[in-house]
């Protein structure tokens, strides 16, 4: 009986964590092996011929398209497959990477709150680690000095890449973000269209 009801408890916060959203829900992050085996072929990280104007190190984020575009030069870009934000919620123009971090923490914005009261208990943060729904790394986007509370993370639903499901992030694969992450200075040029 005792071990009936802690099943009962498992589930049931398995459950309110699956409920959870803000850029991403909180969930356990898969293995990258099975990651990449849940994604569609068509979104996985591939280098492509690229003939935009934009400078090299420039990031070039196609919410439409679902893909995010490291220019390299010479005619080429790394190409990464994106979840993006829901109809509405994306920062689109120019904007600046204004600081990095490995394994972000993450708290729900009040308008985030406001839309899904259920976050509110997560207002006081959630720690980074696997469970963290910005994954392994975040890139922050600033304007005019400025963070727009907009980023470019990792995410613990790999399968969500290709869809329009966050708060407005930039969700990419834990693998793809560390990669990004790894080529990408603070103070690259983002441009979002």
């Amino acid at each position: 009986m005792e071990k009936d009801r802690i099943t009962r408890r498992v589930l049931v916060l398995g459950s309110l964590a699956l409920f959870a959203s803000g850029c991403s829900s909180l969930r356990s992050a898969d293995s990258p092996q099975s990651a990449r085996t849940r994604i569609d072929p068509r979104y996985r990280r591939q280098e492509v011929a690229y003939y935009g104007g934009e400078s090299p190190g420039t990031i070039v984020v196609n919410t439409e398209e679902r893909y995010l575009y490291y220019v390299q030069g010479g005619g080429s870009a790394i190409r990464y497959g994106i979840g993006v934000g829901e109809e509405g919620r994306t920062l689109k123009g120019r904007a600046k990477i204004g600081r990095k971090a490995e394994w972000p923490s993450w708290t729900p914005t009040a308008n985030m709150i406001r839309r899904k009261p259920h976050l509110a208990q997560y207002a006081g943060g959630v720690s980074g680690g696997l469970h963290n729904p910005l994954g392994a790394a975040a890139l922050y986007l600033y304007q005019g000095g400025n963070d727009t509370m907009f980023r470019l993370h990792g995410t613990n639903e790999p399968w969500t890449i290709g869809q329009a499901v966050s708060s407005g992030c930039i969700r990419l694969t834990n693998d793809d973000i560390v990669d990004l992450y790894s080529r990408t200075p603070v103070g690259a040029t983002v441009l979002i269209i």
